[in-house]
C-alpha cells in the first residue's frame, strides 16, 4: 500500500515538478539521513549522493550541494564563491531551508539560497538527493541539478 508522503517531501515534489523534473520520490522503510545510508539504499557509490549543506558565506546562508564522498574545504571554497565560508548552526539551517539537518533537499526552501554544486557530482550519470524528509529521496542528474537549483558549479576541495 502506498504511503502518503510527509508534507515536506510533498512540497519538494511539487517544486521539482514546477521546475521540469519528473517529481518521483522514493520513500524508504527507515530513515536514510546520511550519504552512506542513501548509497546503500540505492546500491550506488557514496559519491553519487548529493549532500545538501547550508553554510554561511560571510553572514548569508548559502547551499552547497556536495558529493557524498567529499567534505567542503571551507578555506579554499569560500574565496572561490566570493567570501568567507563557515558552518551554519542547526537553527540557521532550519530557518533557511524549512527542513531538518540530515534531510535538507536541494529545493523547496522558503528562502532563495544561492546554490553551489560540487563539480565532482558531474562524474556520475545518476545522483540521489534527500527530498526534505529523512526517509525520502529523489533521483536526478548533474545537469538537471544545476538547472533545478539555478546552481553554479564549484570545486569544493583544497
Amino acid at each position: 500500500m502506498a504511503r502518503t508522503p510527509h508534507p515536506a517531501a510533498a512540497h519538494v515534489a511539487d517544486v521539482l515538478i514546477s521546475r521540469g523534473h519528473h517529481g518521483v520520490l522514493v520513500t524508504h522503510e527507515s530513515p536514510v539521513p546520511t550519504a552512506r545510508a542513501v548509497a546503500a539504499a540505492h546500491g550506488v557509490e557514496v559519491g553519487a549522493v548529493v549532500k545538501s549543506l547550508v553554510h554561511l558565506l560571510d553572514d548569508d546562508p548559502v547551499l552547497l550541494l556536495v558529493s557524498g564522498a567529499h567534505n567542503v574545504d571551507l578555506a579554499a571554497t569560500g574565496p572561490r564563491i566570493g567570501g568567507t565560508l563557515t558552518h551554519a548552526t542547526p537553527e540557521v539551517i532550519r530557518h533557511a531551508t524549512g527542513q531538518s539537518v540530515g534531510s535538507v533537499s536541494p529545493v523547496g526552501h522558503p528562502t532563495n539560497l544561492s546554490t553551489f554544486v560540487d563539480e565532482a557530482l558531474g562524474t556520475y550519470d545518476r545522483l540521489w538527493a534527500s527530498a526534505g524528509h529523512p526517509d525520502v529521496t529523489f533521483r536526478t542528474s548533474y545537469s538537471e541539478l544545476l538547472r533545478i537549483t539555478a546552481g553554479l558549479a564549484v570545486d569544493v576541495g583544497p
